[in-house]
């Protein structure tokens, strides 16, 4: 279409290849964005609650495994050691029997049956060992004690109870993790149903907004806020959501548990870790305007090679290949340089994280030594506290990453809901006029047609008045800006008009629905759309009941039969991306495609612009034939194609200033042949 230079600025995006939105982007309002984001989640709501508690219920099991894991450890500690209380009664009985009796007589301790010889064997024993002897030496003379003696104190395990604790472990952390599973299975349900839904919504949202919004956003900010955001939404709502909730959980529980156990070595642990976290947070600090400087000279560099690609043609001619691969060196090496220092400093990160989690074993294991030696607690509790020091520490990342999440999660639903709440075009539900295309007899009236683009400081079209009969062949002229493209927009009711009206045979076009409106016209653009699929299916697009004969009688028309002969399978013949098809041929298959349809009314906006004169003159025929029977408009910048029009409207700064045929129009020697003569001269 004309570039309109009356028409609000486009707001452009340069984009490399493959670059998506700023991960560190924050949203304007957290708190709003993540309330209306889970306000939106309504229809998932029970599942996303459903979630969070198995969440919570699998970190609960995780929390409590520890204690029961420090029981085992105590149980089987026990039974690798000599019964020292079994070995102190042996001794004190046989002490009272020697003092009470003078000589020792046998005695009975736990069901078994000692006799006084065996008394004298230990107490041989015992003295050679002499006074307070330590576990080693009680180990090398174990097997040189009496039997009798030995079954009440060499070590024995309760494997009824070791079996009954380690299956309840078994039982506990196999259900953490089913309730883990089921938790990530939902979430994902969860996830992926809102992506559909918003995908669903944006799908139906995109068709009733104005054609002044994509007159503001870019094409690019569009798509992104299609597939980026709402891929970034779900993937956050399935990692980080129910990460969250268990770090959370896993957080606080295990403080809790830690306390509960021994309050020594609860605060030797958390001390421990925060002296780590203190180094960690110091070196996030600094990391993060690395980061941001990584992703602002990243989307520099890949605007500049975008840029270089995409006018390849342009800098070689100009030999600009020297000056462009200096500025890429440039900006190269900044890249280089800011990914160079944030991946420096978060390299660090992870060994940072295994050294705090090192060093509060050290410092539990120490502690907890000397807590042991003084009988204030056993060894399972230090094999409890070391897992308490990992459920401590690791919550702590996991949660700082899901808050990293949330923030770029927050940022893509503020920009998904700003386009989902955008303002729709009118509702026409009130609308009951219908035209019938078979039926329409061609007249259009602009009456006093007034019409400003937003945040423009003057109208586009002021006034503008104008007649086409039934089957006259009305061209459109004027200098780049007068406003030809945007009155064909009106007229087909992609804006609406602030003032005065547009009627088709007497009927207002506010009085009649927009598809009734576009079933009445057939538009062929300067700009060529062709989508991945057959010959056939591009022409026939979105109609019923197209014979072959009528695809070929088109494409022979308008000159592109020979073409579509030379390709393997015809009309069957797939179009792609890259397939070396050129403009003018895109142009010609688009051509053909309006020729097929039977409308009263045809727009042709610089239709032929895109091919070559011999060609140009093959078209002019076709349209001539196109034409006939039809109310056409025709929009063109090469004066020669429209010389044969009925009328000829001259358009300046939004308003007609001369119309007429051509010779009536070079007779006045006004802007129009000003205009015709200009592209003559050389």
């Amino acid at each position: 279409m004309d570039n309109n230079e009356n028409q609000p600025p486009r707001r452009v995006r340069m984009r490399g290849p493959g670059m998506r939105g700023n991960p560190g982007e924050k949203a304007k309002n957290f708190k709003s964005a993540i309330k209306r984001l889970f306000s939106e989640l309504k229809a998932q709501k029970v599942l996303v609650i459903f979630s969070i508690i198995l969440a919570i219920g699998s970190a609960v099991i995780s929390i409590l495994a520890p204690d029961r894991l420090s029981v085992l450890t105590d149980e089987i500690s026990e039974g690798l050691v000599i019964n020292k209380d079994n070995l102190e009664k042996v001794m004190e009985l046989t002490k009272n029997n020697a003092i009470k009796n003078s000589v020792l007589s046998d005695t009975e301790i736990d069901g078994q049956k000692i006799s006084a010889e065996d008394q004298y064997k230990c107490i041989e024993i015992m003295i050679e060992l002499g006074q307070n002897p330590d576990e080693n030496d009680l180990y090398s003379k174990l097997d040189e004690l009496p039997e009798s003696i030995q079954n009440i104190i060499k070590p024995s395990m309760d494997m009824d109870a070791v079996k009954r604790i380690a299956f309840m472990l078994f039982i506990m952390y196999l259900f953490s993790a089913l309730l883990s599973f089921v938790q990530g299975l939902c979430m994902t349900d969860v996830a992926n149903k809102f992506a559909k839904s918003l995908r669903s919504r944006i799908s139906v949202k995109i068709n009733k907004l104005p054609l002044r919004y994509f007159d503001l956003h870019s094409i690019g900010d569009i798509l992104s806020r299609v597939t980026n955001d709402v891929d970034t939404i779900a993937q956050s709502m399935n990692q980080s959501l129910g990460m969250l909730a268990t770090s959370i959980t896993l957080f606080i529980g295990s403080i809790i548990m830690m306390f509960y156990t021994n309050w020594i070595l609860a605060l030797t642990a958390i001390g421990a870790s925060i002296i780590g976290f203190i180094g960690m947070f110091s070196i996030l600090s600094k990391s993060q305007k690395y980061f941001v400087a990584r992703q602002e000279e990243l989307g520099k560099l890949n605007g500049h090679i975008e840029e270089i690609y995409s006018g390849l043609n342009v800098v070689k001619v100009y030999n600009g290949k020297k000056e462009s691969d200096k500025k890429f060196d440039e900006l190269n090496k900044k890249v280089c340089e800011a990914n160079r220092k944030s991946q420096f400093l978060s390299g660090l990160m992870q060994p940072l994280m295994g050294f705090i989690g090192n060093f509060g074993y050290v410092a539990v294991c120490i502690v907890g030594a000397l807590l042991t030696m003084n009988d204030i607690i056993t060894f399972g509790v230090i094999i409890a506290f070391i897992t308490y020091v990992r459920l401590f520490t690791n919550p702590l990342s996991q949660i700082a990453q899901s808050m990293t999440s949330l923030q770029s999660t927050a940022a893509a639903s503020e920009r998904v809901f700003e386009f989902l709440d955008e303002k729709e075009m009118n509702s026409q539900e009130e609308i009951t006029k219908f035209l019938d295309k078979d039926l329409v007899k061609g007249e259009i009236e602009f009456e006093n047609v007034v019409f400003q683009y937003d945040n423009n400081d003057k109208p586009t079209i002021k006034n503008f008045s104008a007649i086409a009969k039934p089957g006259q062949k009305v061209a459109i002229v004027g200098p780049t800006g007068a406003g030809k493209t945007t009155m064909v927009n009106l007229l087909m009711k992609f804006y609406d008009i602030d003032s005065g009206d547009i009627r088709i045979d007497g009927v207002s076009t506010k009085d009649l629905k927009r598809e009734n409106i576009h079933s009445l016209f057939t538009m062929v653009l300067q700009d060529t759309w062709l989508f991945e699929g057959t010959i056939r299916e591009n022409i026939v697009y979105n109609r019923e009941g197209i014979a072959d004969e009528q695809i070929l009688e088109a494409c022979k028309e308008v000159g592109i039969s020979h073409f579509i002969k030379t390709l393997p399978k015809g009309l069957d013949s797939v179009l792609g991306e890259n397939d070396s098809i050129s403009a003018g041929q895109r142009q010609l298959l688009t051509i053909a495609r309006g020729m097929i349809e039977n409308s009263p009314f045809l727009i042709l906006d610089e239709a032929t612009s895109n091919v070559d004169t011999r060609t140009e003159k093959l078209v002019q025929d076709a349209m001539d034939k196109l034409t006939r029977g039809k109310t056409s408009f025709i929009i063109a910048h090469r004066l020669s194609t429209i010389k044969n029009a009925d009328l000829i409207l001259v358009m300046k700064e939004g308003n007609i200033v001369e119309q007429g045929n051509h010779e009536e129009l070079m007779k006045q020697n006004g802007s129009y042949a000003e205009l015709y003569n200009s592209q003559f001269e050389l």
